[in-house]
């Protein structure tokens, strides 16, 4: 694998990025705050995905059922407009909401599903889960084990991941190892996204943007460089 040079990041700044197709929507911004006592209070991101399909990446903990129907509803969408569903780990603040798309395909980690009926793929096995030629579900392992995230090309400002758990937060060089099943599988994810993604959305964190002075090219079959 080819590692950038030289890799700096800084806030994108705003919670929409248009595309063409696809314009990508920060329904809401994920956050992890420590508390006294060494709990903390966290939530995941929830991300929403408009264009050829209607996709929602991660759906919140249980507690933003209002909140989730009532963005979708600011887009004059309901939930039965809603074609994937992608979880990128199957934790409560990721997955809590899943119930409010029975009608949709499902994945959550490498489980993809339309109703009871589970699908063959091999994200599994590394390979992308191609949605249509502008949007991927790409294997990201580590954080929780069998990790996704969500890979959108055709955005202002370059390629976007969604990226789950695999990027707690823009600065979470202290804290993303002390959370993950496998560090070091994890940081090769965390690697490859650094050398395709332009724009990335942690799962507790506002997005953020990525430059860097070389980087290794996509793979001609789509995904993340290995």
């Amino acid at each position: 694998m080819s590692v950038p040079l030289s890799v700096r990041t800084e806030p994108l700044g705003r919670s929409v990025i248009r595309g063409d197709p696809y314009t990508v929507w920060v329904l809401k911004e994920g956050y992890c705050v420590s508390e006294a006592d060494g709990s903390c209070r966290a939530d995941g991101s929830i991300t929403l995905l408009t264009g050829p399909l209607v996709i929602v990446v991660d759906t919140g903990g249980p507690w933003d059922r209002q909140l989730l129907l009532d963005r979708l509803a600011e887009r004059g969408l309901q939930t039965g407009d809603v074609s994937h569903v992608i979880c990128t780990h199957g934790h409560s603040d990721h997955v809590g909401n899943l119930n409010l798309f029975p009608g949709a395909t499902l994945a959550v980690g490498c489980d993809v599903s339309q109703g009871d009926h589970y699908l063959s793929h091999g994200l599994g096995e590394g390979q992308p889960l191609a949605l249509d030629p502008h949007v991927e579900v790409v294997p990201t392992p580590g954080h929780a084990g069998r990790d996704t995230s969500v890979l959108v090309r055709g955005c202002e400002g370059g390629v976007v991941l969604v990226a789950g758990d695999l990027f707690e937060s823009e600065h979470d060089e202290e804290s993303w190892r002390g959370l993950s099943q496998d560090p070091a599988l994890q940081e090769r994810s965390r690697q490859g996204a650094l050398e395709i993604a332009d724009i990335i959305i942690p799962g507790h964190g506002p997005p953020f943007r990525v430059y860097r002075d070389t980087a290794a090219p996509p793979s001609k079959e789509g995904g993340l460089p290995e």
